[in-house]
């Protein structure tokens, strides 16, 4: 198995209108990495937020804003580093763990998954709290695997997981991210992270996007089960 450095690793990431937050994030994630990583921001921002991401030495893709799976999985794709890891541009991710999830691929997971939710998330609003356990009993119920924060948007993927699996959704795509590669038997680590108030305003709505996100669950682990009862036959 290779040894990856943090030269080896890609921090992606989606954003909307984040020009209060990215500029901090990205100083984050250079001093967690000592420079050494690709950081790729997929961008639909009108207020600066792709400038201040170029200034700050990420690669930037513009593109129409589509809805944060459809960023966030291009940005994935885009990358051109073995160990991807996702982020959001909103303060709310410790990017000082970044080295912490590179020496879990090392150890030979697939996937390292931030556990906002094992230390309480008291930062996070109280309907998000509850709607995110909601969101992880739902998961772990129909996919058969136990799951414990399905939603966190910091996660880091050998690349293999991200290029082999065709990924579908939107809103809930970082629930897919999840559910996807633990229905498929890939390694899954879900690490307890801390979890900070997010800086700037929310743009997900926490009843239509709850709705979207409890839509791609059940639409992704029935798709999972059909995929496992046809291998069968």
């Amino acid at each position: 198995m290779s040894e990856y450095t943090l030269g080896d690793v890609s921090v992606v990431m989606g954003s909307y209108n984040e020009a209060e937050a990215i500029g901090p994030v990205l100083e984050d994630i250079d001093e967690a990495t000592d420079g050494q990583a690709e950081v790729v921001v997929v961008d639909s921002s009108s207020d600066g937020t792709a400038e201040i991401a170029r200034d700050h030495g990420a690669t930037v893709i513009e593109q129409e804003p589509q809805g944060y799976g459809y960023a966030v999985c291009k940005a994935l794709l885009s990358a051109t580093n073995p160990v991807r890891i996702t982020t959001d541009c909103d303060g709310t991710y410790p990017m000082e763990r970044i080295p912490d999830f590179l020496d879990l691929i090392n150890e030979g997971y697939d996937v390292v998954s931030g556990d906002r939710l094992y230390h309480g998330a008291d930062t996070m609003p109280t309907l998000n709290r509850f709607g995110n356990y909601a969101f992880a009993g739902l998961s772990s119920v129909l996919s058969g695997e136990y799951l414990h924060d399905v939603t966190t948007g910091m996660r880091a993927y050998h690349e293999d997981v991200i290029e082999e699996i065709t990924w579908t959704e939107n809103t809930g795509l970082s629930a897919e991210l999840l559910i996807r590669p633990a229905m498929r038997g890939y390694e899954i680590r879900e690490e307890p992270i801390a979890y900070d108030e997010r800086l700037g305003e929310t743009k997900l709505d926490p009843f239509s996007g709850g709705a979207e996100i409890a839509g791609s669950i059940l639409r992704v682990c029935a798709e999972e089960r059909k995929r496992q009862l046809t291998s069968l036959f």
